[in-house]
């Protein structure tokens, strides 16, 4: 909590801020007075944080509507934090408080106009619906004449912290991506797993074995066939 004190204490309130004065104050923190919880509070605080952790990983399970029918990729967004965003939180009648504490738990900006310089798609769990596990290995295959105007790229994280996989070799793959290597009929396979597939090392993303794991599949430049859904982009296989 003391990094939120330090934040109130030192940067100004903005217009869009203002819902947050009245909820941090009832916790301690305020404009121009010290912050010092006694122990109890501190017992409190620490129990609040530990619920909040579990309500927002429940709530990060749910984001995951199905961006295709019976896709395992959704948008990791909720429709009205969208909305907000392409506004500066100026919508008249909403402030999604839970939701944009919810992107912020696992994104670190928010774009302005989703969708129109990019466009992400993220999954969580394989095609059976099983969660990513860094033990196992998998594929995506990335159809040929993917909508973009510039380039696509599969990056992953990690599944717990939503962070970059610590101490990892690369992070991602994408069509810029130095000696890719396309299939016959223009489609791309990228490897998850812990080891490379033989004779697979530049199209594969080294895993965590310890931990899960999830993906974001980022569009430059998307074009109409992404939203249009002409164009769709395969669930995660695992293969052993």
């Amino acid at each position: 909590m003391g990094i939120w004190n330090q934040m109130v204490q030192r940067e100004p309130w903005l217009e869009r801020d203002r819902a947050m004065i009245d909820q941090l104050r009832t916790i301690g923190i305020q404009k121009g007075k010290a912050f010092d919880p006694d122990a109890r509070t501190q017992e409190l605080l620490g129990a609040a944080i530990q619920e909040a952790h579990a309500w927002l990983d429940g709530s990060y399970e749910a984001l995951f509507v199905p961006f295709n029918e019976g896709s395992r990729w959704a948008v990791p967004a909720a429709s009205e934090l969208v909305k907000s965003f392409e506004s500066f939180f100026q919508v008249p009648d909403a402030y999604p408080v839970d939701a944009r504490g919810l992107a912020y738990s696992f994104a670190f900006f928010s774009p302005k106009h989703l969708g129109a310089g990019q466009f992400y798609l993220m999954a969580i769990k394989d095609r059976a619906g099983n969660p990513l596990d860094g033990k196992a290995t998998y594929r995506l295959t990335v159809p040929a004449g993917a909508p973009v105007n510039q380039y696509w790229s599969a990056t992953i994280y990690n599944r717990q912290t939503h962070t970059f996989i610590r101490n990892a070799p690369r992070l991602g793959r994408s069509s810029q991506s130095p000696r890719l290597q396309p299939n016959d009929d223009g489609s791309v396979d990228i490897f998850f797993g812990p080891n490379a597939p033989p004779g697979k090392d530049t199209n594969w993303v080294p895993t965590n074995a310890d931990s899960h794991f999830e993906v974001l599949f980022r569009f430059y430049g998307p074009q109409e066939p992404l939203f249009d859904k002409t164009w769709q982009l395969p669930d995660i296989t695992k293969l052993h």
